[in-house]
């Protein structure tokens, strides 16, 4: 008699479907959350177009946010495969330890925010950045508010990490609450106030809503002050490592700032206006592709599981989605910015102007979203040095391909810099792939 064998799916199969189904979800929430976002820039456009007002924006909210945006990167890098191994070792401890996480965070976002309400008015009056003085003067008037961004942004950091954690994706599509506040605001006020507070309400409404999605009202999730847990020994060995590599990498968006500083009045909202066209495309796929593989892989890694297949798999696949958006954004790009942005304030030659800077922008999305994940590789095998020393190589060539390209292209050399950098990196990432 003949036993029958149940089928069985191939290796990594079920691994492919996760990722799949995570990454449609996020997509539809980004998508949707990036709606939001296009009406907001339709509105600054209209409303103050290539101006004064939103260099001085840009360039604070720039500097505020930086810190922001390296906490968020690297907790979702390190938490999320760290959590996954102490479900599978010790789930009893990660209460406690998320309690004292969140009452780290409170105090950092306070002395942040303290930090940058102090320091920037100094910084901007010194001339050493060489903005205009009409930059400055509204730069000035901009700090006392965006400068508490801090307290509610790691927050909003945190509680997004936790819900990506548990396999949920529902912060993706809260990211556009503070869009939507600056959009009401434009639309209903006059002059600077409305992007400042704007941009502060939103950010608090979104906090409650991830805040509420993420349970935070659970005893686990009220924050302690101490560093009592056992688990705050490996968070630091990786989150020490991966802040130093995401403050370096982030930093090249900094670097662009004090570049286009001095090329006069205009060329940061010109900048602005052409990358947040780029992250329409490559926050969807960034943020899709992240937060689809990152928690796949790390359970993978968690359970022994092969994940370099997997990862190389879909680093090549999503490099070939990349050239697909380049080419459609290449032919569609100038309709695009003439759609959104031109009207009010913002002429025709804003929009060849800005047009030229997209499509230059655009080369960086292939490079872009293939490194993305083997940045979720190697952070799920604890590669954390490797992830440093990438950032050290994108800031280093981000510096260096600027000021080459800067003579030939201008404002265009800022562009195509970011695509040499995820270049170089993607090639480093590649070749430190374990076999």
């Amino acid at each position: 008699m003949t036993l029958t064998q149940p089928a069985t799916a191939p290796p990594g199969t079920g691994a492919h479907r996760s990722i799949l189904q995570g990454m449609l979800a996020v997509g539809v929430f980004a998508i949707v959350g990036k709606v939001a976002g296009a009406a907001k820039e339709m509105a600054v456009a209209w409303r103050y177009g290539v101006s004064p007002e939103i260099d001085a924006y840009l360039f604070v909210f720039n500097l505020v946010s930086w810190p922001v945006a390296v906490w968020a990167g690297v907790l979702a890098v390190t938490l999320i495969p760290m959590e996954a191994r102490i479900r599978e070792e010790s789930p009893a401890g990660l209460r406690h330890f998320r309690a004292e996480l969140l009452g780290a965070t409170l105090l950092v976002g306070l002395a942040l925010s303290l930090i940058a309400r102090l320091a920037l008015p100094p910084l901007l009056q010194s001339g050493f950045l060489g903005l205009p003085p009409r930059t400055v003067e509204l730069a000035l008037r901009m700090v006392p508010a965006l400068a508490w961004l801090t307290v509610p942004g790691l927050l909003v950091g945190l509680y997004s990490t936790w819900m990506m954690s548990g396999g949920r994706h529902a912060n993706t599509l809260l990211e556009g609450v503070p869009a939507l506040g600056i959009l009401l605001a434009v639309l209903l006020v006059g002059g600077i106030e409305p992007l400042v507070w704007g941009t502060l309400a939103g950010t608090v409404v979104q906090l409650g809503l991830v805040a509420r999605a993420s349970g935070a009202g659970d005893t686990g999730h009220r924050p302690a002050f101490g560093l009592a847990s056992a688990h705050w020994r490996p968070f630091w060995s990786g989150f020490g490592i991966m802040m130093l590599g995401q403050a370096v990498m982030t930093f090249a968006t900094l670097v662009d700032q004090f570049f286009a500083a001095r090329l006069g009045e205009g060329a940061i909202s010109s900048i602005g206006y052409a990358n947040r066209l780029i992250a329409l495309a490559l926050g969807i796929l960034a943020t899709a592709v992240t937060r689809a593989t990152l928690p796949v892989f790390a359970r993978s890694a968690a359970e022994g599981g092969e994940v370099r297949a997997l990862a190389l798999r879909w680093a090549g696949g999503m490099a070939l989605v990349g050239v697909a958006v380049v080419a459609v954004g290449w032919v569609l790009g100038p309709w695009a910015v003439r759609l959104v942005y031109e009207r009010g304030t913002f002429t025709a030659t804003d929009t060849d102007v800005v047009a030229r800077l997209l499509r230059l922008g655009l080369l960086q999305l292939p490079p872009y979203v293939a490194s993305l994940v083997l940045v979720s590789l190697h952070s799920s095998l604890g590669h954390y040095r490797l992830l440093l020393a990438s950032g050290v190589l994108g800031l280093s060539v981000k510096a260096l391909a600027s000021w080459l390209l800067l003579p030939g292209f201008g404002a265009g050399a800022l562009m195509l810099s970011a695509a040499v950098v995820y270049a170089a990196n993607t090639v480093l990432l590649m070749r430190r792939i374990p076999r």
